[in-house]
């Protein structure tokens, strides 16, 4: 990793150095600490745990980072944990500006709950486990994105022990983001007198292409999710009795997922799904295809075997690092992430199964209207069913993507700035192919607003699947970069 540069210190403005060093003592002094309890709280998101008022878990993790937040004694800082009637609690907090005559207002942004465990972890990890090794903090939800909270306190603290002036602070940190903020827009409504005039968005919840230099994040793919489920029978027959004769649900569901997708190249048939890519998006994919090269696709856990004394790699869809940037942040894309109607393969008989279901995910470009897709995606998989089966597809709702407005030019300096002072690298722009609900919100609510959306979700991080990681190095730094572009606000 290259070595910070050093540059003389224009008055008013932050010491790199001073600002990364007190970041680290808190980082290694508390956070990481901090962190390790709550990724050891399994504080799944509601989509996730339907009774999760009940198990408490989300209120704990909430009531941890408030008290911690509050135990910081950030001078001027007024906190409030918000609740609404059968919502998940919502924490904000509203620092004074101490900058001279300013009427700006950051907003910086993160959740607290997390994705389900899934299976594979490392035999000596898990989910619910934390382990810091090798400057790497596992277990679920510690990178996406539990540290967020701690990490915008941390640099509001650097700025305040070089007393260097600053705008108007305020926090949002939600409980629904892995279930798609559904109960988010009502909390954003009940604050919107008191979240201000909003210049900047700083939203800690994103990836890095490496370790090596800040990340921007210029867009976000929507999604629309759901189930799809085909009933064929009321209950299972014997496969030798009924076969040939009764349709497979299986089948079935093969041919009405052809209506959507073409299996054998994965591009998403109906045109509406697709969108242009903007020359400025797709410049800067060329550029960064430039600085990762082909670890654009070389970072995924891939599947290997023995082939005749080497060892064969599963192939992406593309060894193009240009092409393989656009595949996984402005291509629609469908995803089987779940299924149902299915035994065990030890429990699995010659049963003919009378249903099928599957949960998909549908990643959609970021100019793409999820709530037009959604319906769109009702009608063609629901319509005209072969055989007649019971075809029902249920959306768990849609959230529209996210094209970050276009770069200030102070916020421009600000990224470079901050990335050469404690990368010795220049930012990096890069989209991302999740989604974060609330920046498309953001984005209509406040369009004059410059969107720091960044985070520590680089290669091998693994967010929502096995062995995820906080990579703490990162975060240090990344921590400090906040703090200078918030110094850097006109």
């Amino acid at each position: 990793m290259n070595a910070p540069l050093h540059r003389e210190i224009p008055q008013g403005l932050l010491d790199p150095v001073a600002a990364l060093a007190h970041t680290t003592a808190k980082w290694d002094g508390d956070i990481v600490r901090q962190l390790t309890d709550y990724i050891a709280i399994p504080a799944k998101s509601p989509g996730f745990d339907k009774d999760w008022a009940a198990h408490g878990y989300l209120e704990t993790v909430m009531r941890n980072a408030a008290a911690w937040v509050e135990a910081q004694k950030v001078e001027g800082l007024k906190l409030e944990v918000v609740r609404l009637e059968g919502r998940t609690p919502v924490l904000f907090f509203e620092i004074p500006a101490t900058k001279p005559g300013s009427t700006e207002t950051v907003l910086m942004y993160g959740h607290l709950d997390k994705q389900p465990e899934f299976s594979g972890w490392r035999n000596d990890l898990g989910p619910w486990t934390p382990k810091y090794e090798d400057g790497k903090l596992y277990g679920r939800g510690g990178a996406d994105d539990g540290y967020a909270v701690y990490a915008s306190i941390a640099a509001v603290q650097a700025l305040k022990a070089q007393n260097v002036p600053h705008p108007r602070i305020v926090g949002l940190v939600e409980t629904c983001e892995e279930s798609g903020s559904y109960d988010l827009l009502p909390y954003v409504d009940a604050l919107r007198p008191r979240l201000g005039e909003v210049s900047l968005v700083i939203c800690l919840d994103s990836g890095a292409g490496n370790y090596d230099q800040l990340w921007l994040t210029t867009s976000l793919r929507g999604m629309a999710s759901g189930t799809l489920k085909v009933e064929i029978l009321t209950e299972g027959v014997h496969s030798g009795d009924a076969s040939g004769l009764v349709p497979s649900s299986f089948r079935i569901m093969r041919q009405v997922l052809d209506r959507l997708e073409d299996s054998k190249t994965g591009r998403l048939l109906p045109a509406s799904f697709h969108c242009e890519v903007p020359a400025d998006r797709l410049a800067q994919a060329k550029a960064t295809a430039a600085i990762l090269g082909d670890e654009v696709y070389k970072r995924f856990p891939w599947a290997h075997y023995d082939c005749g004394g080497s060892t064969a790699f599963a192939l992406p869809t593309t060894t193009d690092p240009v092409q393989a940037l656009v595949n996984r942040t402005w291509t629609p894309t469908l995803s089987v992430t779940g299924a149902e109607g299915f035994p065990s393969l030890q429990d699995a008989g010659n049963v003919l199964r009378p249903y099928t279901a599957f949960k998909l995910s549908l990643r959609l470009p970021p100019l793409v209207e999820a709530a037009q897709a959604v319906q769109e995606l009702k009608t063609l998989l629901e319509d005209n069913a072969p055989y007649q089966a019971k075809v029902t597809f249920e959306s768990n709702g849609g959230a529209t993507g996210w094209n970050a407005p276009s770069t200030a030019s102070w916020f421009q300096n600000a990224l470079d700035q901050a990335s050469q002072a404690h990368f010795g690298a220049p930012c990096g722009f890069i989209g991302q192919g999740g989604t974060i609900p609330l920046m498309s919100m953001l984005s209509k609510g406040f369009p004059k607003a410059q969107m720091m959306v960044c985070g520590v979700l680089g290669p091998k991080s693994n967010a929502h699947g096995p062995n995820e990681f906080l990579h703490v190095p990162y975060a240090r730094k990344l921590t400090a970069a906040v703090a200078e572009v918030i110094a850097q606000m006109p």
